[in-house]
């Protein structure tokens, strides 16, 4: 018997419970049963003994006995012969006084009927009685004997021991105790069963650790930052933690949402599709009155049912301050990497020139790099003023320089930073896919030259990236943007393609031309509010 923290385990407890409720219910059911089983057969005996004791009565032989017309010895010979027929105790027939007639104990006729209880019957009146007499405790039935003219001659008594009676309602509890021993082990063995079915919807779980777990669960839903909200098969939702209802609030929303349907809330929601088609739904947009959401909506399924879904989600705008911050470093790193092995290879130069005592030329050299190097910085903090973006640019420059390529940037006009940050998150994404697929294109040409242009006006932003590659043929170009298309080998052509969905969500729009041979040149135009600037 497993015992946690001085407890009964879950088992053993469902167990005993259940085996009490049907020991105490067969208890009970046994006591009335018994108790009306005693009543009944008391009963049906004395009915019996009263049925004899009226047929007796109404003998003719009997009646003659009683008035003198027959002998005694023929009375004695009859009730004998029907007290063995039916199997009472005895019958005996009495007259008006009281003296036995007939008595299965032939020497006790003649003699005064004994137990006290004669006394009604001489009088006209049937009864039935308990009492002791020479043959012990019987129970008894009277009935008065009347002669033809319907005057009373005397009375039979027809009694029936009480131990018979006591062994048929010992025989009737018999088959009780019996019927109760088996709805015992009956209730016994379901009481197993039901334990073990039920530990196994708990997963071997004691309360105890199912307590642990709930208490673990709310916590944990509690504080995770993501909002989350659990529906039912009806789309009633059923759980809200906390940073949802924060998300709630501040979309406006004041009220409880439990018990309510997910659409009352979420006029976009997809939670019942997801709860139709068992499909999950990621990284969706929604728009909550105002509030910005990027969600995730995945559905609960249990032994192969849907039995509910999940929504998390979170509000966009933190999301794209973490995806700057994120690509911020990134680029910061890759820029970093790219400008080290740079260096490497620099310093390799310069330790030839030393060993070669090249002084002249080592200083024309390194002064050619450093002069260069200021340059590029320069060039793009000076008209680039997003440091993230000026950053990343600056990294694609090394890389490229690294692939052998040669990366130039021109702006004719100071870019400022974006009123929101979200522009530089998806600028970020289709510059860089534009390069990368430059940089690539560029690999193989004797002329590796990639020109990228800024231009800034009347809150449009044009960006366009040239290149000196081999060109995209026209039946490639009508299907460069479709997600997983490339010609560059398998598990490619997801650049453009999200490049695409970025200037969707910016509202913005691409140009494209190539000649195979020639290069390619993509010119995007997208609304850019420069940071400051208030609308009128």
């Amino acid at each position: 018997m497993e015992m946690r923290k001085g407890k009964w385990s879950l088992q053993f407890t469902i167990m005993i419970m259940v085996c009490l409720v049907v020991a105490l219910s067969l208890f009970v059911t046994d006591i009335l049963i018994s108790r009306t089983v005693s009543e009944t057969i008391e009963k049906s005996q004395g009915e019996k003994a009263e049925n004899i004791a009226r047929t007796v009565a109404r003998t003719p032989l009997v009646i003659g006995a009683l008035t003198g017309d027959d002998p005694q010895r023929a009375v004695q010979r009859y009730t004998n012969s029907i007290r063995k027929a039916t199997g009472v105790e005895f019958i005996v027939v009495m007259d008006n006084n009281g003296i036995r007639k007939t008595h299965p104990d032939p020497s006790k006729i003649g003699r005064k009927f004994e137990g006290g209880d004669e006394g009604q019957v001489l009088k006209g009146k049937e009864h039935i009685s308990i009492s002791k007499g020479t043959l012990g405790k019987s129970l008894r039935s009277f009935t008065p004997v009347y002669d033809e003219k319907g005057k009373q001659a005397g009375a039979v008594a027809v009694g029936i021991s009480l131990q018979t009676v006591q062994e048929a309602v010992f025989k009737n509890r018999l088959n009780i105790y019996t019927g109760t021993l088996f709805g015992i082990l009956a209730g016994i063995l379901g009481a197993v069963l039901l334990a073990r079915y039920i530990k196994t919807i708990l997963f071997g779980l004691e309360p105890v650790a199912i307590a642990k777990l709930l208490k673990e669960r709310s916590a944990i839903l509690q504080s995770v930052h993501e909002g989350i909200i659990a529906v039912d098969p009806d789309s009633r939702i059923t759980l809200v933690n906390k940073a949802a209802m924060n998300t709630l609030k501040k979309a406006g929303i004041s009220d409880n949402p439990l018990g309510k349907r997910a659409e009352y809330f979420f006029t976009a929601s997809k939670l019942e599709k997801v709860l139709k088609t068992g499909k999950e739904d990621l990284n969706e947009e929604m728009d909550l009155k105002g509030t910005h959401l990027l969600v995730n909506r995945l559905p609960v399924i249990v032994n192969d049912q849907i039995v509910g879904a999940v929504s998390t989600f979170r509000d966009k705008t933190e999301v794209q301050q973490l995806a700057v911050q994120l690509t911020g470093v990134r680029m910061y790193a890759e820029a970093l990497r790219a400008q080290s092995h740079e260096f490497m290879n620099k310093l390799h130069v310069v330790l030839g020139m030393v060993h070669m005592k090249d002084y002249d030329q080592l200083s024309h050299y390194i002064s050619d790099l450093v002069g260069r190097s200021k340059d590029e910085m320069n060039s793009i903090t000076e008209y680039i003023k997003d440091p993230v973006l000026a950053g990343f640019l600056i990294g694609k420059m090394s890389h490229a320089r690294e692939r052998g390529a040669r990366l130039y940037v021109f702006s004719d006009f100071p870019l400022p930073e974006p009123a929101d940050s979200e522009i530089t998150h998806e600028l970020i994404t289709i510059v860089g896919n534009l390069i990368d697929n430059a940089v690539d294109a560029v690999e193989k040409r004797p002329a590796k030259s990639i020109d990228v242009m800024f231009d800034y006006a009347d809150e449009i932003l044009t960006v366009e990236v040239r290149d000196t590659g081999t060109g995209i043929s026209t039946t490639d170009l009508d299907n460069i943007f479709t997600k997983g298309y490339s010609t560059k080998g398998e598990n490619r052509g997801i650049g453009l393609h999200l490049l695409k969905e970025s200037l969707t969500k910016l509202g913005g729009e691409l140009d494209y031309s190539s000649k195979v041979g020639e290069g390619t040149k993509f010119v995007v135009y997208i609304p850019y509010k420069a940071k400051g600037i208030q609308d009128d």
